[in-house]
């Protein structure tokens, strides 16, 4: 489709991130999901790129550019692998970008350089088996022991765990408090305190490691705390809002693949003396599988731009995450039906984005949340 909107660097850029996926990723893509290991050099080619530093400034190794920069990146990327283009997601909008709006001058120097050449890696460690949609229900308690903090508790499904070289941590620091009393840390994965679990088995995004992560009266510095005391992850809250761009950009980018596969298929499997294409069903069904895609392309894009206006998009961002990811569920699920006996092969393409779409609607708040947060801002 024809975008206007986008300028001549938009356009280059997206040129050249979708030049990469065709040549190194969709090649390989499915054989990542099955390995289900995460090509860790990948994150040091979108460092060489400087991928890694979309929407982080210059001065500490960064690449400028805003929210529509990278939802180009993250579409095109997820359009060769969900899987990939999450972990990237994860590393810098998540971890590292909370080190850029939270950190000292000192924690920026430390981490940010490192984690734009892709160096360092980072993961967001705020989930746990008990605390999900429900921030107020986090149990991982951070106890101040003179200059230190000592660290107790457990995270669960933390993508990037597996091989991170640092985690941003949320751990409770006055319980009583809720939301309030949630502080953030930087912590080293190398951290006697802290263990891994192996990856864990997931339904989808095989590519992607995700594990548990254990912290057992774990020590860290006063100057490794992020952000204010009891307030940290609050703070945070307020500054971590490209996550929802970035998904509703996955939901775009996996659900063209989809698209691409499934209208390739049709084009070739014949029945009844003639390509299944040609019947109106599989045409109208395409249609509107392109249709639905266009549709959550413009809401995305019209968030970003937003977002890179400086104006308040919070509503426009759940509206776009949740009709993206919900569009992409639709669409997976209708390329899989399309494909068949084919598509239903564990080799199949088609077969993966099915598996990985789902998360999509779980992740960065579920679709209820979207909704809540979009009712709330309608005055419900």
């Amino acid at each position: 489709m024809i975008d206007p909107t986008l300028n001549d660097e938009e356009v280059q850029f997206r040129d050249s991130v979708r030049a990469f996926v065709d040549k190194e990723i969709l090649p390989n893509a499915t054989e990542w999901d099955l390995a289900e290991k995460y090509p860790r050099e990948l994150l040091s080619s979108f460092g060489e790129l400087g991928w890694l530093g979309v929407t982080f400034p210059e001065a500490f190794g960064g690449s400028g550019g805003g929210s529509v920069l990278y939802a180009l990146m993250c579409s095109e990327l997820a359009r060769g692998s969900a899987a990939i283009a999450l972990g990237m997601y994860v590393h810098t909008a998540l971890a590292s970008a909370a080190v850029l709006h939270l950190g000292s001058e000192q924690q920026k120097s430390d981490f940010l350089p490192g984690a734009m050449t892709g160096d360092k890696i980072g993961c967001w460690a705020y989930a746990e088996p008990g605390a999900g949609s429900d921030i107020s229900s986090v149990s991982t308690r951070a106890r101040r022991d003179g200059d230190d903090y000592v660290l107790s508790g457990s995270k669960m499904y933390i993508t990037n765990s597996p091989f991170a070289d640092f985690m941003v941590v949320v751990a409770s620091t006055e319980p009583d408090q809720g939301i309030k009393g949630l502080s953030l840390f930087i912590v080293q994965s190398d951290n006697p305190g802290v263990s891994v679990s192996a990856p864990l088995k997931k339904l989808g995004m095989g590519a992607s490691e995700m594990a548990e992560i254990v912290f057992d009266q774990c020590r860290v510095p006063e100057s490794d705390r992020l952000g204010p005391e009891s307030g940290g992850f609050f703070e945070a809250l307020k500054v971590l809002t490209l996550g929802r761009i970035a998904s509703a950009a996955f939901g775009v980018g996996l659900g063209r693949a989809a698209l691409e596969t499934a209208w390739a298929y049709c084009s070739e499997r014949v029945q009844f003396g003639k390509p299944i294409i040609k019947q109106q069903f599989v045409r109208f069904t395409l249609a509107e599988m392109a249709t639905r895609l266009e549709a959550a392309w413009q809401l995305t894009m019209h968030t970003a731009r937003v977002a890179d206006a400086g104006h308040r998009h919070d509503q426009e961002a759940s509206m776009a995450k949740l009709f993206a990811s919900e569009t992409c569920t639709w669409v997976c699920e209708r390329a899989l039906h399309l494909c068949g006996a084919q598509g239903y092969m564990r080799e199949s393409a088609a077969q993966r984005f099915y598996r990985d779409c789902k998360v999509l609607e779980l992740g960065e708040g579920t679709s209820e949340i979207q909704r809540e947060t979009i009712a709330r801002y309608l005055g419900a």
